[in-house]
């Protein structure tokens, strides 16, 4: 409930603090006096935007603070998700710098005005005429209906059943697609990967082929040259091997003279052992070196192979087209799993479909069964609010639409009229029939569920006499649960509130400021005369506020 509230430079209130009580609290005022502030500074609260036009001086910052208990409310869940401090009795406050900025704090954590919107929904419901309006949607009806039915709890099983349907029909979209788009393809992967591996492609393979080729383009030129090179080494009287010889003995004779010597004449030994191995490689090599027409054109063709997929890729190396390779080939292989996979998910998709209708079944059983229990109920509280032949007829019809708060489709009729047809509420119901209708709406769901502090705003227009009367007494009993306000010109209406909080303006200096007063018994008969009779109470008009107050 709202226990405080404290407003500080907005619109025409210069400074507000007031405290409010449990049950059905009253306001009244004239027209123009303030109470369309009032009702301003709690939509801040509930996270409504603001502008500058807000500040009443325009040099200051704008505060709204509210105070609200609710220990009863069951919100510590709330709080933990959005990683914010619970207090029984929890603190909005909500500041418009001079700036334009907006800031807004719940126990004095900075938040959202997404985060606020929220909460606020579980606190406060400001009801205006404008949101009779409401009863025309088919998932506010729906929501009315549930609660009477209470089909909280299978409504948030059948919406995470829902979730999970969704996933898996999304994910069996996906793969059908994916397998769409294989097979177009399919033809084409086959044939490329089919070309790839018959060309037997091996890493480092291209280097090799462009040496033996080099080699065998070359063949004759290098014969002449490593002959000519064996010569020169192997000449017998002049050849390199031999003078090297000579030199080795040469030296071997004045090694023992100094290690100096005997350092040259190692060093020509090697020399010698390291000469003689290449002669001998050259050699052999020499042997190996033959014209091979037949060897030279399988690796040209295997090198021109190579060099046409790789054109035909885009690419430079063997190892990138063996990554094509490999990549063709699990497309291939994915398109072939992909038919397991898409089965597989049309099981679970059809044993979720069997799940989450039974879960629909089930809210529409309950609904079909709480319709009588909602109807009549409405029906005598618009009886006594002077709609005696008032009729409802909720259709609840289970479709193959999946909702997400079940699979039915509702249409709510109405007749006002002994003899007249039903037809759609939204279309044959007045703006004064919507309203009472709206308030038995209200009230019926005061028994089943935890409404927040509601705030009727001037439902009451168009009726009064004994109809206001019924009005205030309906309020009354729904404050016997929950935190009522009425906002009301009806003086019958005012005398049922268990707290009466007036709103006036007045001048002062150059400017105009509005007020909110809490009344004692004896102003609630002076205000409740003057709505009754005027600014000129007469003693009549004071007696019968008198009365209605007894």
């Amino acid at each position: 409930m709202l226990q405080t509230l404290h407003i500080k430079n907005f619109a025409l209130i210069e400074h507000l603090h007031i405290d409010f009580s449990n049950r059905l609290s009253t306001i009244t005022g004239e027209t123009g006096a303030g109470k369309s502030i009032i009702l301003g500074a709690l939509g801040l609260i509930s996270g409504n935007r603001a502008d500058l036009t807000s500040l009443k001086d325009k040099e200051q910052k704008c505060v709204v603070e509210a105070h609200f208990k609710i220990g009863d409310y069951d919100l510590q869940y709330f709080f933990a998700e959005n990683d914010l401090d619970y207090e029984d009795v929890t603190i909005i406050r909500r500041e418009i710098l001079p700036s334009g900025k907006s800031r807004a704090f719940v126990n004095d954590s900075p938040v959202n005005l997404q985060e606020l919107q929220k909460l606020g929904t579980y606190l406060i419901d400001i009801h205006s005429q404008q949101q009779t309006r409401e009863l025309s949607d088919e998932q506010y009806q729906i929501q009315i209906l549930d609660a009477v039915a209470d089909n909280a709890k299978n409504v948030v099983l059948y919406k995470s059943q829902l979730s999970g349907y969704k996933s898996l029909l999304l994910q069996l979209k996906k793969a059908e697609e994916q397998k769409e788009t294989l097979s177009k393809e399919q033809d084409y992967n086959s044939f490329l990967l089919q070309e790839l591996f018959s060309a037997s492609l091996k890493t480092g393979e291209q280097d090799e082929l462009e040496a033996e080729l080099e080699k065998l383009s070359n063949v004759e030129f290098i014969k002449e040259s490593v002959g000519k090179a064996l010569a020169l080494a192997n000449e017998e009287q002049i050849g390199v091997l031999q003078n090297l010889k000579e030199i080795k003995t040469a030296l071997q004779k004045v090694s023992g003279i100094s290690s100096e010597y005997a350092a040259y004449s190692e060093r020509v030994s090697s020399l010698l052992i390291e000469f003689d191995d290449i002669t001998d490689e050259l050699s052999q090599n020499f042997e190996k070196l033959i014209n091979d027409p037949e060897r030279l054109e399988l690796i040209n063709q295997k090198l021109q192979l190579i060099y046409t997929l790789q054109k035909k890729h885009q690419v430079g190396t063997v190892e990138e087209l063996i990554e094509i390779q490999e990549a063709l080939d699990n497309k291939v292989v994915l398109a072939d799993e992909l038919d397991g996979t898409i089965n597989k998910l049309k099981e679970e998709a059809e044993k979720a479909k069997t799940i989450i209708d039974t879960t629909a079944e089930t809210i529409h059983d309950k609904r079909v069964k709480a319709v009588p229990v909602l109807t009549d109920k409405i029906t005598f509280i618009l009886a006594q609010l002077g709609m005696p032949n008032a009729r409802f007829n909720f259709e609840v019809k289970l479709s193959d639409n999946y909702h997400n708060n079940g699979k039915d489709e509702i249409s709510l009729l109405f007749s006002a009229n002994k003899g007249t047809d039903f037809g759609l509420l939204k279309k044959v119901a007045s703006g004064g029939e919507m309203s009472r209708i709206m308030l038995s709406v209200k009230a019926v769901l005061a028994e089943y569920s935890k409404l927040p502090t509601i705030i009727f705003d001037e439902i009451d227009t168009g009726v009064s006499g004994e109809i206001a009367h019924k009005m205030g007494d309906v309020m009354k009993s729904m404050s016997r649960g929950m935190q009522v306000f009425a906002i009301t010109h009806l003086p019958q209406i005012a005398a049922k509130g268990d707290q009466h909080y007036k709103v006036f303006k007045y001048t002062q200096g150059e400017t105009t400021v509005s007020e909110l007063k809490l009344l004692s018994h004896d102003e609630r008969i002076k205000e409740i005369a003057e709505m009754l009779s005027g600014k000129d109470i007469s003693a009549s008009a004071l007696k019968h506020a008198e009365a209605l107050l007894n």
